[in-house]
């Protein structure tokens, strides 16, 4: 009954004592002496959060319960049971005056990239993470609603927009972005998808020269690098078929009009699947799992968490990155960096960041009293994958679908401890992806404009208490029309928007760096978009109406918005309506540090990842990305932390 805390342990050792005890290069132990914070110094932080003492749910109740795994109810971080530790290597006092790079972000990207950087002896590496490091609870799979409501994420809202988000909490949409060692990678539904290959190609084909060019034959080896545990074609992949009943009716349907079962993440993409993740034994396999925990104790590999990045130090004279300031346990930091500074912390920090330090739209700048050092279109762009997670079917069976009263149990949580599968080791209810091309769509090829994720559960399964917080549904919305089928078995089809023709922006908001920046989103400003999602909605319809859902009573559930009630149900005028009620990001935000060749305008890196008009500074996270990809961006950005290693390697001469 012990087996779990042995295993920790045993985990702990390894990670503690992991395989790079003898790598080292020699450095200069000179250490970087913190001063006081006079200005800055994070007491005016606008952010709202959710401290591990309120946020609870039936299935961590289980686990307090459960003597393999024990935590104390009273301990005020619950998150904190077995936190990962990343201290500084044997004999280190602290950060060093000097790196050859500094990485912000330990990310999806950072992870990587830091892992490469500092493999091989030849060159010492600094990773500054504004977050913590993971705990047990972290790993379980179906906890990534909560998750996405703790101290794990930056709790960005977007700025108001009216007719969007209209049933969330104080009409805005919530954007909560990864804040831990690992980033979002810690956070998210560990959905690994990489984009379909046209998708790259339109990339290369806009003048991303390099290995961006060909992507299924430049890009696609670089997201299996450093996975273990490999389960098939070389990639970390769990499918959990604890509601196999409505996955299979879901896979099953799309047969019923003409869709093949593929592999998503082929070349030949376009159809339905299970779900392929990033885990391992039924566990989170996080970014910084793969790439960080066993190289922890390398010597020339420094992980700081708790770390505030607050500026990127240019010389404006000759426009060159030349360190970093941080702050960290109430003092701030100056560090420098030999050979570069990379910015991987995300496609909303990342940005804000180069803004903070000088970088961006001169007017914007100006207008803070920042010293404009470039002038360059950061932020001006800003791609998201919007949803709808409220189209709703229920059963007239039970025990086909997720019903977190009934799953919290002690045999549950004792059924992931020892064997890593049962409904604990589900991504949330998130089993299926189907791409399909609407007839709104103008492609003439095979190229799908929604995505299609089957779940096997809605936002009534845990009564309202964490995937609707997490998505911040408004308790009128909720209360009025998903209450009453709290006791009934229910699940949703939540189509994607893969290639919204809105855009929105990312702006300072004030030249404090603790000041969260303005985030735009322009949902629906282009009417494609919500053609496209109506057609999404009743492609779905159409799917539940087919025999594999049938033989189970499924049918829409359609009891109408209050808000949207003077439209006729499943007219095109109440799915705008709905569609604008419970507007939802799937976090996805790209291009606010838009990578392009030097004829783009909007240009923030070249195709090298370096930033235009400053040396020794590059940009390595989903920020770069140009265009909209049929992906959930945690696999494409890995991806880019391997490219930029390579990048850096060959810039260096680091092979």
């Amino acid at each position: 009954m012990y087996k779990t805390f042995f295993m920790i342990i045993f985990t702990i050792n390894i990670l503690v004592y992991g395989d790079d005890d003898e790598t080292f290069v020699s450095i200069d132990e000179e250490y970087a002496t913190p001063v006081n914070c006079k200005q800055f110094c994070g007491e005016n932080v606008r952010e709202k959060r959710v401290t591990g003492t309120t946020v609870r749910s039936k299935i961590l109740d289980a686990m307090m319960r459960t003597s393999t795994i024990y935590m104390n109810p009273n301990e005020p971080d619950i998150f904190g049971f077995l936190r990962d530790r990343y201290d500084l290597p044997k004999n280190f006092k602290g950060p060093l005056v000097e790196y050859d790079f500094i990485v912000i972000g330990a990310g999806s990207a950072g992870s990587v990239l830091a892992s490469r950087l500092s493999e091989g002896r030849k060159a010492s590496v600094l990773v500054l993470e504004a977050g913590k490091a993971e705990s047990l609870i972290t790993d379980v799979p179906i906890l990534a609603p909560l998750l996405q409501q703790t101290d794990y994420v930056w709790p960005y809202l977007m700025e108001y927009q009216p007719n969007v988000c209209t049933g969330m909490t104080e009409g805005r949409c919530f954007w909560p972005r990864g804040r831990a060692i690992g980033g979002t990678s810690v956070v998210n539904y560990m959905i690994y998808t990489r984009g379909m290959k046209v998708d790259w190609d339109r990339i290369a084909a806009d003048g991303n020269y390099g290995c961006w060019k060909l992507a299924y034959e430049g890009v696609v080896p670089y997201p299996v690098k450093g996975f273990r545990d490999v389960k098939r074609d070389g990639h970390r992949l769990s499918i959990s078929l604890d509601c196999l009943i409505t996955d299979m009716a879901f896979l099953d349907a799309s047969k019923v009009y003409g869709h093949r079962r593929v592999d998503y993440n082929s070349p030949d993409a376009f159809g339905f699947s299970f779900i392929q993740a990033t885990m391992s034994g039924g566990h989170r396999a996080s970014s910084a799992k793969a790439f960080l925990h066993n190289h922890k104790k390398r010597k020339n590999l420094h992980i700081l968490p708790d770390s505030r990045v607050t500026k990127v130090i240019i010389d404006p004279t000759t426009k060159t990155a030349t360190g970093v300031e941080f702050h960290r346990n109430g003092k701030i930091y100056k560090i420098r960096a030999k050979k570069e500074v990379i910015l991987s912390a995300g496609p909303i920090e990342s940005p804000h960041l180069l803004m903070l330090s000088g970088v961006g739209p001169k007017s914007q700048l100006q207008s803070f009293g920042i010293p404009v050092i470039q002038d360059l279109k950061v932020g001006e762009i800003l791609y998201d994958h919007i949803s709808f997670p409220t189209l709703t079917f229920i059963l007239n069976d039970t025990r086909l679908t997720i019903v977190e009263r009934k799953l919290a149990t002690i045999n549950t949580v004792i059924q992931f401890d020892h064997y890593g599968d049962g409904p604990m080791s589900s991504l949330a209810g998130v089993e299926t992806i189907g791409y399909i091309k609407t007839n709104i769509s103008k492609e003439s090829d095979d190229v799908p404009d929604i995505e299609l994720i089957g779940t096997c559960g809605s936002i009534t399964s845990d009564e309202g208490k964490i995937g609707a917080k997490g998505i911040h549904i408004a308790d009128w919305l909720y209360n009025d029309v998903y209450k009453p089928i709290e006791n009934v078995e229910s699940f949703a089809i939540i189509p994607m928007l893969i290639h919204p023709k809105s855009f929105g922006s990312l702006k300072l908001r004030s030249g404090n760096p603790f000041d969260y920046p303005k985030l735009y989103g322009n949902y629906l400003t282009h009417p494609d978009d919500m053609a496209t999602l109506i057609a999404s909605i009743r492609y779905s319809i159409k799917l539940v109406e087919t025999p594999p859902f049938q033989k189970y009573g499924a049918k829409l559930y359609t009891k109408k918005f209050p808000n949207c009630k003077q439209h006729t149900f499943n007219s095109d005028s109440y799915w705008d309506c709905a569609l604008r009620t419970t507007t939802a990001t799937l976090h996805h935000q790209i291009a606010t540090c838009k990578m392009g060749p030097s004829s783009d305008p909007n240009a923030v890196v070249d195709p090298e990842l370096r930033v235009y008009g400053i040396k020794n500074l590059r940009v390595a996270d989903s920020s770069i990305i140009p265009r909209t990809i049929a992906a959930h961006t945690n696999a494409p950005a890995i991806m880019i932390g391997e490219r930029a290693a390579d990048f850096i390697k060959n810039t260096w001469q680091l092979y």
